[in-house]
Order: structure tokens, then sequence, then C-alpha cells
């Protein structure tokens, strides 16, 4: 299930917690950020015992354009969590909605 930007950014901008993963490299969440958790697809699978909670969760996984938070979103449900949803054009999007 995917999550569109303007939803995204209607609930950040009204204050609530989410479970926001940021799947980018360091670099680019340096460059520009929404305040999610970064952690880079390629550290996901050694780095998602961090995620361990929130199997039955709301997590929200973002990007570039929405390419790897698809795949961290596949890898997510294929090991136990029920509601992943992509930002659907990632940061791209997000940035050109505002």
């Amino acid at each position: 299930m995917d999550i569109t930007v303007q939803e995204l950014k209607e609930r950040l901008d009204k204050g609530e917690k989410l479970n926001l993963i940021d799947v980018r490299e360091p670099n680019e969440y340096e460059a520009d950020n929404i305040g999610a958790t970064l952690i880079p697809l390629g550290d996901l699978p050694h780095r998602i015992d961090e995620l361990d909670g929130l199997q039955d969760e709301e997590v929200i996984v973002h990007c570039r354009s929405g390419a790897r938070s698809a795949r961290a979103q596949q890898y997510l449900e294929e090991n136990g969590f029920n509601n992943v949803r992509n930002v659907t054009g990632g940061m791209l999007a997000y940035r050109a909605q505002e």
C-alpha cells in the first residue's frame, strides 16, 4: 500500500508521530531530509532489528523517487511487517508539491 506525498505532508504538518524510514544514502539525507530515521536500503537487512516491535504498526518508507523504498517495502513485508507504506514519488514528489 502506498501513501501520497500530500497525505504524508498533511500528517507531518499536524505533528503526527510516524514511523518514517528514509532508505536513501547518508549524503542524500544530509542534503535534504524530512526528519525520518535514516536506514539506507543496503543496511536494512543488518538493521531490521531496530524496527522490532513495529511489525503491526504503520511503517512509512521513502527515498528519492520511490524505487528504493518500494524494494524496502517488499523486504519488510517479506520479514513480517504488515502495514508498510511507500511514499509515491519519494522526495522529488514531496518537494515538488510544497
